[in-house]
């Protein structure tokens, strides 16, 4: 399915005005939107390239990042263009076609594998190959096997552990492991245990190991290392174990990688200047973008262990690739099975929840159906059409917004963090109805109503006690995050930003600019974080954000209570659709990809 935008305003920033042939055409319908065709149009001024349907490759390319995906398969796009009445070019021989222009010929793009990049990308790509089967070939890391096993049996004693104590030692004897699975199958405890082990043998060959955990946004890394340190207090971990892994702490990956001014993508730590650390453990590596995973791989040491943990069914990353379904699938493929530990048995989830999630990750319509409307307290399906229900919505969300006011009011910054962690309201969408904006908005209202007073940005007062935020921007000046959180607390007759994180740092809101409302979020900035009971707006079946990517993530940032707000047809539609991204990472990881 093609994804189309609509306007009826002739003022449109996304329309083309100068924009002629095929690229005017594919704009007015609401295939590409200026940009992609301002960039084809000045390529191909640059490369002397003429030819429309050319020119309109490069643009679906230049549209095909922007969504996500790496490249494009012009003949399948072509294929799924069904019910889009456009010109479309013959498929037979265009991709031909693009390889043979001068656009090719100068390296705006490339063509590979029947696959067309944008030239960036088809770098980034293969460096991310290169480098991984570099790693995967290399001779595998010298171990005292039986300190190893006897260590790995007290540290995952018995058949409950056996998944982990496995995948841990698997680890430990190879330079570089994809660790997989769902919320609760233990990955943090693997990891924990498996630092464990790997300080262990570092001070058996005299040389103390250097450790990285990092994740994605700040808010995944501070949970990852919050998880890593609960884990080190069970019975298990000897105090030698929790003396060799002391002081761990936890930073993003742009952090760990040495942050640029004035770039986004390029870093202090790379090819010529490598990481320091033994051991690093990137974890939500679902989240990482193809460009981010190829910068990381060139600044990892090849005698250096890489530990990628993630869950392969969640949403991939916002910015290009889908590098951890990739890897788990092009490595076992490619016959480097071993390089993949998947923990399958779920051990926080109890009854529904569990079993949503999994029916979800099985892509079982029937039973995703079956257990909302089950009647289990801790999963329901509400209809936005039922009143009733939708006011029981309302009750709930304003009771968590009061209770968060209160405490903020009351000037009390701990209490007033807790209790904003306990619920999220997740959207697929940012605008519309079922959007962010729209339920922000709505959440102030009510909350304003309920104390009688006039809060948020419709009334002025866009800095109010109570008021959740989520940090959208990296500051590393302060030390904020993208996906950091916190809640404006009265301070006296001042307010103050608290944010969740360790020693609850304090900001005043002048010093804050990437600041967004938390009343309700994006699925997708949800990533990384867990509350207590999730509130999941579907929009409607026709919606092409609406995918069981998207709900599987949605469902497993709960820990206790799910609700479900959309029709059985949006359910439906959400289970039976999948999120598409055209990569080419699997595939060119075949033996001679």
């Amino acid at each position: 399915m093609i994804e189309l935008w609509e306007t009826d305003d002739p003022h449109d920033a996304r329309l083309a005005l100068g924009a002629t042939g095929l690229l005017a055409d594919f704009n007015r319908a609401g295939v590409l939107t200026a940009a992609d065709v301002h960039v084809a149009t000045r390529a191909g001024e640059l490369t002397g390239e003429q030819a429309d349907d050319v020119r309109l490759a490069v643009a679906l390319a230049v549209r095909a990042a922007r969504q996500g995906s790496v490249c494009v398969d012009l003949p399948a796009l072509v294929a799924t263009a069904d019910g889009v009445d456009l010109p479309w070019p013959s498929p037979d021989g265009w991709t031909e076609r693009v390889a043979a222009s001068p656009l090719a010929q100068q390296s705006v793009v490339r063509v590979e594998g029947g696959l067309l990049y944008l030239d960036r990308y088809w770098r980034e790509e293969g460096q991310v190959r290169d480098d991984l089967v570099a790693r995967l070939t290399a001779p595998p890391p010298t171990v005292d096997d039986a300190v190893l096993a006897e260590t790995a049996a007290r540290l995952f004693p018995g058949e409950g552990y056996a998944e982990q104590r496995a995948a841990a030692s698997a680890a430990a004897r190879q330079w570089t492991t994809v660790l997989t699975g769902g919320p609760g199958t233990g990955k943090t405890t693997t990891v924990a245990g498996l630092l464990a082990l790997l300080a262990e043998q570092g001070e058996l060959a005299g040389h103390p190991l250097r450790i990285a955990l990092t994740a994605p946004t700040g808010k995944a890394a501070a949970r990852l290392q919050e998880a890593v340190h609960e884990a080190q207090t069970a019975d298990r971990f000897s105090a030698d174990d929790r003396a060799r892994l002391g002081g761990l702490t936890a930073s993003t990956l742009h952090r760990l990688l040495g942050w640029r001014p004035g770039s986004s993508t390029r870093f202090k730590h790379h090819r010529g200047n490598k990481l320091p650390h033994d051991v690093i453990v990137v974890d939500e590596t679902s989240m990482v973008s193809l460009t981010l995973m190829a910068r990381l791989l060139e600044a990892v040491r090849p005698e250096a262990r890489l530990i990628l943990v993630g869950d392969p069914d969640q949403l991939a990353s916002v910015e290009a690739g889908a590098v951890l379904s990739d890897l788990v699938q092009g490595l076992v493929e490619r016959g480097e099975s071993a390089a993949v530990a998947a923990l399958r048995t779920t051990h926080r989830f109890g009854g529904a929840i569990g079993d949503l999630a999994a029916a979800l990750r099985a892509g079982d319509r029937d039973r995703v159906l079956a257990l909302l409307a089950a009647g289990d307290p801790s999963v329901e399906l509400v209809d936005p059409a039922d009143a009733a229900a939708m006011a029981r919505v309302r009750a709930d969300l304003t009771a968590h917004a009061v209770a968060v006011h209160r405490a903020a009011l009351a000037g009390d910054a701990a209490g007033g963090v807790l209790l904003s962690e306990r619920q999220r309201l997740l959207c697929a969408h940012r605008e519309g109805p079922w959007g962010v904006q729209h339920w922000n908005r709505q959440v102030e209202r009510w909350l304003g109503e309920a104390v009688g007073a006039p809060l948020g940005a419709a009334w002025g007062q866009d800095w109010y006690a109570g008021r959740p935020v989520l940090v959208t921007a990296n500051d590393y000046g302060l030390g904020l995050f993208n996906g950091d959180t916190g809640v404006v607390v009265q301070r006296g007759d001042d307010l103050s930003v608290v944010i969740a994180a360790p020693g609850l740092p304090t900001f005043a809101p002048s010093r804050l600019a990437d600041i967004e409302t938390l009343h309700a979020m994006t699925v997708h900035k949800s990533q990384g974080s867990q509350a207590g009971e999730v509130t999941v707006l579907l929009p409607e079946p026709d919606s092409p954000l609406l995918t069981r990517e998207l709900f599987y993530t949605a469902v497993t940032r709960a820990r206790s209570k799910v609700r479900v707000v959309g029709t059985p047809e949006s359910v439906a539609a959400a289970v039976t659709r999948r999120a598409q991204r055209a990569t080419g990472l699997r595939q060119r990881l075949q033996p001679g990809g």
